[in-house]
């Protein structure tokens, strides 16, 4: 699936399923606490903290989904295309960082 057919498809589940998209506010605090729950695997599975009887059935892939659906929505919301906002995003960040990374004592 690309990024435009995600975006297409989302919005057809919110219009359908969902009936209407939550407000703006309400999809950024969404985003925040979808976030704070791959942090808080990210913490317990690579870092660390130890993992609670409670959060044996967590799994990743669906906390990084989450974040990417709410995301995805909000860029629905917004008018944004995120195939073009990523593509800018990575020319920026080439541009930006051509020798900046290579010349990072740290990274070697």
């Amino acid at each position: 699936m690309t990024i435009e057919q995600a975006q297409i498809k989302v919005d057809e589940w919110i219009n359908t399923t969902g009936i209407r998209y939550f407000n703006e506010l309400t999809n950024t605090a969404m985003l925040m606490e979808e976030v704070g729950e791959v942090a808080r695997i990210m913490a317990r599975q690579y870092g660390e903290q130890s993992f609670k009887a409670s959060d044996k059935d967590v799994n990743l892939a669906d906390e990084m989904a989450d974040v990417l659906f709410v995301l995805i929505c909000l860029a629905n919301q917004t008018g944004i295309n995120l195939t073009e906002a990523l593509q800018k995003n990575l020319e920026k960040k080439t541009i930006r960082d051509a020798d900046r990374h290579a010349n990072n004592e740290k990274l070697k």
